[in-house]
């Protein structure tokens, strides 16, 4: 399995923590982010790596090095502008016919194996991997018809919608999508693709997941993962 990584960003909105550090690179307990991730997909038997870099390249690739300490081949793309999550996609050579695009920000439990095996058995030209979230309204909410009559009363009721995970398999069909030139976001992507009436799957999945967006976001994770590391590490531990 051949996975890219999407370590690019400037993590703005963890200033100050990111100020002197790679957001991937801040820590999860005594590891860090992007740590986490390698060694979960090297268990999950990925072979090769490509981790995209833009923002403080030269210390995230002195840190993490050629990939020796995590069984797989890490090879690095930089962007000297920021292309988006799809856009560098367009500067890689010999991507394998399915392959994994995650952020490099997030901590998961995410069954990448069984995620990519979805993909591939639904014949999907792509498949986001989603999570369930919820919104609870502290109102008794109103549904009315057009001349004010009541139709229906929910008190407090709650709500259920899907997110992006931050996690996609792509089949390599889908790089003749990504324009030559400028940025292109991964849902830019995927809406293009839905567009031309090819199948895009939605593996659903009640897994842990915590993107790592926010100083809320990071501490909560760090939290998570200091008291259970086990929950997230492959059973031989992490690599050091």
């Amino acid at each position: 399995m051949m996975a890219v990584i999407l370590a690019g960003g400037k993590g703005t909105r963890l200033h100050p923590l990111t100020m002197t550090i790679p957001k991937p690179l801040l820590p999860l307990g005594d590891r860090a982010i992007l740590e986490v991730v390698l060694s979960q997909l090297s268990a999950a038997g990925t072979s090769r790596v490509v981790i995209t870099v833009g923002h403080m390249a030269n210390l995230l690739m002195a840190s993490i090095g050629q990939g020796e300490r995590f069984g797989m081949r890490i090879e690095y793309c930089v962007e000297d502008i920021p292309l988006g999550t799809a856009g560098g996609l367009r500067l890689l050579d010999n991507l394998e016919e399915n392959f994994l695009v995650m952020n490099g920000d997030l901590l998961t439990t995410l069954n990448y194996m069984e995620l990519m095996e979805v993909h591939r058995k639904g014949n999907a030209v792509a498949t986001i991997a989603v999570h369930k979230r919820e919104v609870d309204v502290d109102y008794g909410v109103i549904e009315m018809s057009s001349d004010g009559a009541l139709e229906c009363y929910i008190e407090k009721p709650v709500f259920p919608y899907y997110v992006s995970m931050g996690i996609n398999v792509l089949s390599r069909a889908c790089i003749d999508f990504i324009p030559r030139d400028g940025r292109f976001d991964m849902p830019q992507l995927m809406t293009a693709l839905h567009s031309a009436s090819l199948k895009v799957l939605c593996h659903k999945t009640d897994c842990y997941w915590q993107d790592i967006g926010r100083l809320d976001d990071y501490r909560q994770a760090n939290e998570d993962f200091t008291r259970d590391p086990s929950r997230f590490l492959p059973s031989g531990g992490i690599h050091a």
